[in-house]
């Protein structure tokens, strides 16, 4: 009986676990979702408006594969898709007129098409939109459609979605940066937390475990690089460009210190690895407080309180460590500085001035400013008339908070002296 009541808690768990997923991905895409399918009913509606006695298949297929991407790819994946479904409609047209057979006209178009898109260098996706759309143009022959009415319900569809992805539902580059900040700071954390208690176990740290737990990071570092070249490519190819782009560029700075946060955080868990059995435990409420630190950043990445309370935190814990003596052996003293260089990358990743963490580390300044961070623009193509300050300043306060005033600062990387 016990065994079983066990068995059915350990079954609730993994389905609460479960829902918890699906909720969250429910909650993540639905928006995105339900503008594709608004998109697909317009195009659909547009198109068949503006050319009669056909069926646009066309457009609502264009709308739906053009929506279907991250915010700040959507209006370059349309250009794509309209690439493809050129190539596609084109390939097509041709191969309907010799006209040798269902088969061997489909097969002909879908060749030709795919063979097009590789000649070009065209994407994937292009490659794939191109093979589609031959697909489509040769297996709908009876429904009297000439390929001119195919490409104008592919401008349509292709034009609704670049009028949802640049000018109604622009991408929020911001909101969507501080979501892969916030990802990455919890990988950060589990690692962290992780090897605190593989250093609280008995005997040694096994080499697997280790490259298991710094593994772990290359997921969310790489996706903080890619953001930061998504984020810049978009600012170039979208309406953002016609507005403020400060926003983005003060966001993209924040990402480069979280990278180097993330540097930090592997150097110090290499570092208390490499020590003896009696240090690593020593050392274990120290990597889990780091642990603490940016799980409390990710909690409530947008609060200038979480971002003081974790600063606070840091120099608690750097300072309880100690800067070492000078007697100390090599692996030692590289684990302490490890420990400072992680509370000197929490200070700048919560926007302390590069000028000022030495002297916060050293005891001489008490208070540092530490600004609140930028909002999140809800138009970002939209630039701001200063008579509209009052409208600009409600649309702020549906953003994670006010934006900080001034460009970017853009610094070299301190790293604090070797102890003793």
């Amino acid at each position: 009986m016990a065994g079983l009541r066990a068995r059915t808690r350990d079954l609730r768990h993994r389905i609460e676990q479960t829902a918890a997923v699906v909720r969250d991905r429910l909650t993540a895409h639905t928006w995105s979702v339900v503008q594709a399918t608004l998109a697909a009913v317009i195009a659909w509606t547009v198109a068949g408006g503006l050319v009669q006695d056909h069926s646009p298949f066309f457009a609502p297929i264009a709308a739906v594969i053009a929506l279907n991407a991250s915010g700040g790819e959507r209006g370059s994946n349309a250009l794509k898709l309209l690439t493809g479904v050129f190539i596609g409609i084109g390939a097509g047209e041709l191969a309907l007129a010799v006209d040798v057979g269902e088969l061997v006209t489909m097969s002909a178009a879908t060749l030709l098409a795919m063979l097009v898109a590789v000649a070009i260098n065209a994407e994937r996706i292009v490659i794939g939109q191109a093979a589609a759309s031959a697909i489509l143009t040769t297996i709908f022959i009876g429904d009297g459609s000439p390929g001119i009415d195919r490409l104008v319900d592919a401008l349509i569809g292709a034009g609704v979605a670049l009028v949802f992805s640049q000018l109604l539902f622009p991408a929020r580059l911001v909101a969507l940066l501080r979501r892969i900040e916030v990802d990455a700071l919890g990988e950060m954390s589990g690692m962290l937390t992780g090897v605190a208690q593989a250093l609280d176990e008995e005997g040694d740290v096994s080499s697997q475990q280790m490259v298991n737990r710094l593994g772990d990071l290359s997921r969310p570092m790489a996706e903080l690089s890619r953001a930061r070249e998504a984020s810049m490519t978009t600012i170039r190819l979208s309406t953002i460009r016609w507005g403020d782009p400060q926003p983005v560029l003060d966001e993209d700075e924040i990402i480069e210190r979280l990278i180097l946060l993330g540097e930090s955080c592997l150097f110090l868990c290499r570092s208390t690895a490499a020590m003896g059995a009696h240090e690593r435990r020593e050392l274990v409420p120290i990597v889990s407080g780091m642990a603490d630190v940016l799980a409390t950043l990710a909690d409530d990445l947008s609060s200038r309180e979480a971002r003081e309370q974790a600063v606070e935190q840091a120099l608690m814990i750097a300072r309880m460590y100690g800067p070492g003596r000078p007697d100390d052996d090599q692996v030692t003293q590289a684990t302490h500085l490890a420990v400072e260089m992680v509370a000197t990358d929490i200070m700048l990743f919560a926007g302390i001035r590069f000028e000022e963490v030495e002297e916060v580390l050293q005891g001489d300044l008490e208070d540092p400013r530490i600004p609140p961070p930028p909002g999140v623009p809800w138009l970002p193509w939209l630039r701001w008339h200063p008579r509209l300050g009052p409208v600009r300043d409600r649309f702020a306060r549906w953003g994670p908070g006010p934006r900080r005033p001034g460009g970017p600062r853009r610094f070299g990387r301190w790293r604090p002296g070797p102890p003793g």
